[in-house]
């Protein structure tokens, strides 16, 4: 029983860490204050944001169940981080749009953000 305890005080420590970096490195890869959008109420900021997180946590989450120790996570983690970036990459042109408040682009990044998300927690399995 300890050792289970342990093992998932490490998985969620390391997890909650790794998830916080990757909100710090995200939050620093967009052309705008991403915080600071959000607190002035800013939607479709909120929207993307969120999209990423989740598109981050799905496959970190399939990282904690298929791999075998930590190291082997946060490795999956790394490359998911990585890979959510170039969704960002690849859709910056949106980042104007999403910045002056357009929701529908917002929702359409969270969108591609989510489902490379879960195609990546899939592959993970294999």
């Amino acid at each position: 029983m300890f050792a289970a305890i342990t093992a998932f005080l490490a998985y969620l420590s390391v997890s909650a860490a790794l998830l916080a970096a990757f909100i710090y490195i995200y939050a620093k890869a967009t052309p705008y204050r991403e915080f600071t959008l959000i607190e002035h109420d800013n939607t479709a900021v909120a929207i993307t944001f969120a999209g990423a997180v989740l598109g981050f946590t799905l496959p970190l989450v399939a990282a904690i169940y298929y791999t075998r120790s930590l190291a082997e996570m946060c490795l999956w983690a790394a490359i998911t981080c990585l890979v959510q970036l170039l969704v960002l990459i690849v859709l910056r042109k949106q980042a104007g749009r999403i910045e002056e408040g357009h929701v529908a682009s917002a929702l359409m990044v969270a969108s591609v953000s989510l489902a490379i998300g879960l195609l990546n927690a899939a592959s993970i399995s294999h």
